[in-house]
């Protein structure tokens, strides 16, 4: 299994917190096994309730515990561990292995939040709605916010023009957004969430409304740039990814000399407050 999606970390059953992670290739929710036997079984010592009963159904024959794998999940203290993690189907067979008043109405949720996902592939202005009060929950101004949805459409825009290259998603799309970063930024993007001090935060979740617009425009220009030129191989889309993150560049540094001010911040959500519009200031 992949590492989780961190748009899609968390689900909310009843006030608990439950991790999960959509598998795009399989098309399969997983959900962190503790988060469900913490709510249904009552119990403040889930791991010890969860190895009882791994081998009270290994006792019984059952291969259960077999179809469970493990993710990268984040913790209480903002780690990241692996942790038990397990498709729908197979919680829902967990589930009968556990007495507890929460199970039909935790059914019920698991169904929910499947369909809620399939009807985002069908129609993915869903998605976006649900994204668009994600952000207003969290505390997002309603300006950064239509700034980040649009940055989402333009990336799926570029992401769209890569594979149509050849591009492989995963490591060759970070080389190719760590080639824009570099360009308009100067630093690499591990370099630039270091100056944030982000772990595994979303480094656009913490970029003022100015350093999204010029990320916007890095993207768009090398998507708009690629079209042109129809790269054929990598290095050829490395080229394309470098030019666009140039234009970006060089308006930041315009900016820069225009203002006196330094356009890359060292402050992240946190710090900027989310209620102060991640404003450039």
């Amino acid at each position: 299994m992949k590492k989780q999606s961190k748009n899609k970390a968390v689900a909310i059953f009843e006030g608990n917190q439950i991790r999960r992670y959509w598998d795009e290739e399989k098309e399969l929710w997983y959900f962190a096994v503790m988060d469900i036997i913490q709510i249904l079984a009552q119990t403040d010592r889930p791991r010890k309730y969860w190895n009882d009963l791994k081998i009270k159904l290994k006792a019984e024959g059952s291969e259960l515990s077999e179809k469970i794998g493990q993710l990268k999940m984040q913790a209480v203290d903002g780690k990241y561990y692996l942790t038990d993690a397990a498709d729908t189907e197979t919680i829902l067979r967990l589930i009968q292995s556990i007495p507890s008043p929460n199970a039909e109405p935790f059914k019920l949720w698991l169904a929910r939040v499947g369909y809620e996902r399939l009807e985002e592939t069908a129609d993915p202005e869903l998605a976006i709605n649900r994204a668009l009060k994600t952000y207003l929950q969290k505390g997002y101004s309603p300006e950064w916010v239509n700034q980040r949805l649009k940055s989402i459409e333009i990336r799926k825009a570029l992401a769209d023009e890569w594979e149509k290259r050849g591009v492989r998603e995963g490591l060759e799309f970070a080389i190719l957004t760590d080639e824009i970063t570099k360009a308009w930024t100067g630093m690499t993007t591990k370099k630039y969430k270091k100056l944030k001090n982000l772990k595994k935060e979303n480094l656009r979740d913490n970029m003022t409304n100015l350093e999204l617009v010029l990320n916007m425009l890095a993207e768009t220009a090398t998507t708009e740039i690629s079209q042109k030129r129809e790269p054929k191989n990598f290095d050829e889309n490395k080229k394309v990814a470098q030019a666009g993150g140039n234009i970006a560049g060089n308006a930041r540094k315009d900016i820069e000399s225009k203002t006196g001010k330094k356009v890359i911040t060292n402050k992240n959500a946190r710090q900027l407050g989310k209620r102060d519009n991640l404003l450039y200031k």
